[in-house]
């Protein structure tokens, strides 16, 4: 477990940030908000308190924690985790600044090391916010189900296809233990997006033919190595730039433009996938050894193809779009809009708020997760995440190796990244990727 994840783990004075990639997006109304009082499963009334607990207290995990409190008055943070006690005062400041009384974190609900999520796992909550590098997914929602706890997982759900797998078995386990998966898709719950790609399933853009995604922007954050920090203690604060921890671009930030994709195909996922990749700016040992920029060219059964492109790059031009294409039509999802043979442009209804939070799908993903728990209705979104992170993995798969990869072998993958021991040590860096040399496992 480490200090966070996010779809743009930048500073927050980066020119693109998570904010500004949703607004881009669309954003959802606040309906369902104001509908009447939740009903728990157990028959208790919406006045009955959902507490919930904070796992990785990065900047993601602070944001979800402030998106929880804001999607239900009705719930409490009572509970964080983090390997850093650093991560988790810092976290713990901005926290309670900005949800004032339903912060309520006593200091002996503070739990710090690598061990620190199973701690948090043995106290009463009802909640858990699984925000730690995405590495760390799998176990922690394995754990977490178990612990009978409904989740809010945020994305990408693994990094390799064993976490994947693991994934896809956990949501069997809730769905027997009738718990809620909610996954940090967050687009998903967008009503804008909805909107769209209802029209889109309704053959509006008639079949689709091609889909592409790009998710091109400048340089992100990092921190340079104190003399102090071990080799696993210095990959862990700037776990971005590792794969074990990250997955990399492809699998940490741009699985939201392949989800929608996915989306776009009715669940549909790719039959294999070819790209090309590489590390031309970013080749500072300070960045790990991801690459800076990827182009992933995804096939389908029926011919469609998908076109991904995503780059970390400084003095770059920034381009977040998607864009469908049909036979009678295209789809621009950020803009919500359909042109060609049918023309539309999503626009709110009549009444309805405009720009609070609760019209941010990053706030209704949580909304929808505690009406899950208090309707009895548990949620699952995890099969989609899995396939979406895996529709990622196989990208990078392709564009470390050089080689074409199908989604079965995908999935079979043996990779592991997982490391030989979770302790403050040496911790050897794996070469960076070379197409053609470096083999698919």
């Amino acid at each position: 477990m480490s200090q966070q994840s996010g779809d743009v783990p930048v500073d927050q004075d980066s020119p693109v940030t998570r904010r500004t990639f949703i607004q881009q997006a669309g954003t959802a109304t606040a309906a369902g908000l104001a509908a009447a009082p939740y009903v728990w499963a157990g028959g208790n009334e919406q006045s009955e308190t959902l507490r919930v607990g904070l796992i990785g207290c990065g900047s993601r995990g602070s944001g979800a924690a402030v998106n929880a409190m804001q999607a239900d008055p009705n719930s409490k943070l009572v509970a964080m985790a983090d390997v850093f006690e650093d991560k988790l005062k810092a976290s713990a400041d901005r926290i309670k600044k900005t949800i004032g009384k339903q912060y309520a974190v006593k200091p002996d609900q503070q739990f710090i090391g690598f061990d620190a999520y199973e701690k948090l796992l043995q106290t009463d909550v009802d909640v858990v916010l699984l925000t730690t590098p995405p590495h760390f997914r799998p176990l922690h929602l394995k754990q977490a189900i178990a612990a009978g706890k409904h989740v809010f997982a945020e994305k990408p759900v693994a990094v390799d296809a064993p976490g994947v797998r693991s994934v896809m078995e956990t949501c069997r386990v809730a769905r027997q233990k009738k718990l809620s998966i909610m996954s940090g898709l967050m687009l998903r719950y967008s009503k804008a997006m909805q909107e769209t790609m209802k029209r889109i399933h309704e053959g509006q853009l008639g079949k689709i033919v091609t889909l592409q995604t790009n998710y091109n922007i400048n340089g992100l954050w990092s921190h340079p190595r104190k003399p102090e920090w071990s080799d696993m203690e210095w990959q862990m604060r700037n776990w971005y730039y590792f794969t074990w921890l990250s997955g990399g671009q492809l699998v940490e930030q741009h699985v939201h433009g392949l989800d929608l994709m996915s989306w776009a195909m009715q669940n549909e996922y790719p039959v294999k996938c070819f790209g090309l990749g590489g590390r031309q700016s970013r080749v500072d040992p300070l960045y790990g050894h991801i690459f800076d920029h990827h182009a992933i060219c995804y096939e389908y059964s029926g011919g469609e193809r998908c076109f991904a492109y995503c780059r970390q790059q400084d003095g770059t031009d920034i381009d977040t779009s998607q864009l469908i294409y049909g036979s009678k039509g295209t789809a621009d999802l950020n803009r919500n809009t359909l042109s060609g043979a049918k023309t539309w442009r999503y626009s709110r209804a009549r009444g309805s708020a405009r720009g609070g939070v609760q019209d941010l799908p990053y706030v209704q993903e949580h909304a929808a997760l505690f009406e899950s728990i208090r309707t009895g209705n548990p949620i699952c979104n995890g099969e989609y995440a899995a396939k979406s992170s895996l529709m990622a993995i196989m990208g990078r798969m392709a564009s470390y190796t050089g080689k074409n990869v199908t989604w079965e072998e995908a999935w079979n993958s043996q990779e592991d990244l997982t490391p030989a021991e979770y302790a403050f040590g040496p911790l050897k860096v794996p070469p960076v990727a070379q197409p053609g040399k470096t083999q698919f496992i």
